[in-house]
């Protein structure tokens, strides 16, 4: 293993042991998984300042977007001078056009190190010892498609985790329309109140570079939970257990999140 990955695997395969070691007495045989669900936990926690900026930022974006139709319809000839206005505005409000892929993109490393910590037969230079390790029927470095394969009790267990998936990614998605929806009419709300040239600001901007942005978002926020159903079938047990928790995570945080913002606007 290289060094690059050498070290972060070595530190994330002590933090899973040390966890799994205090779970033990209580959960036994399934210390192991419980403390990748810790860890992911952990990590999500770490990124939580991260999560805040980026729904504050999704926020932000549905409230300028009136000021934004605006830009478009005055400097719809001029690409240069609407991108220097656009990014003016974003500064001032202190955010940006793709702040809500931040927190998507930063999970990556954190999946690549429960990825590779399952897939090397050696840490550290001792035996990889969470190898040895099961949830119920399927050991927690097993494949779909590996092993005892999918018509088995091993099978049955990753199938549970494919059915818990699908019931957080289906959760995310409604979620994730009915905040583009609030954010819809937001942006509806501020446009009665712009000029009436703001009509055709709308009409001039679907190419612009806010409206790529939010069409990015919209599509990760879409596509995400989904894809870690699909990433679930190709990886180890473990991996798909990390998705299953960050996934959960996401749903939870973003409607605390919710929650919390709207309580203390109106405070």
């Amino acid at each position: 293993m290289s060094v690059l990955f050498g070290i972060p695997v070595d530190l994330a395969y002590h933090l899973v042991c040390w966890f799994a070691a205090i779970l033990g007495p209580l959960l036994g045989g399934l210390a192991a998984a419980a403390a990748i669900v810790l860890f992911t936990m952990a990590v999500r926690l770490v990124l939580l300042p991260l999560s805040y900026y980026a729904f504050r930022g999704e926020r932000a974006r549905s409230r300028l977007q009136p000021k934004v139709q605006e830009l478009q319809w005055r400097h719809a000839k001029d690409p240069e001078r609407l991108h220097r206005e656009l990014t003016a505005l974003y500064r001032t409000e202190g955010t940006s056009m793709f702040a809500g892929c931040l927190p998507l993109l930063l999970q990556l490393p954190f999946f690549s190190l429960m990825y590779r910590l399952f897939l090397s037969r050696s840490v550290a230079g001792t035996r990889n010892s969470l190898l040895s390790h099961r949830l119920l029927a399927a050991p927690l470095g097993s494949w779909w498609l590996g092993g005892a394969g999918p018509f088995s009790a091993q099978g049955a267990v990753f199938a549970a985790v494919f059915v818990l998936l699908a019931l957080v990614g289906l959760a995310a998605m409604r979620a994730a329309r009915r905040a583009r929806a609030e954010a819809a009419g937001a942006a509806a709300a501020g446009r009665a109140g712009v000029a009436g040239q703001a009509g055709a600001g709308a009409a001039a901007g679907p190419g612009s570079e806010p409206a790529v942005a939010d069409r990015v978002v919209g599509w990760l926020s879409r596509v995400m939970p989904f894809g870690s159903l699909v990433m679930a079938a190709i990886v180890p047990l473990a991996a798909g257990l990390y998705l299953l928790t960050t996934a959960s995570w996401t749903l939870a945080e973003r409607a605390a999140i919710k929650r919390w913002s709207r309580v203390a606007q109106r405070g």
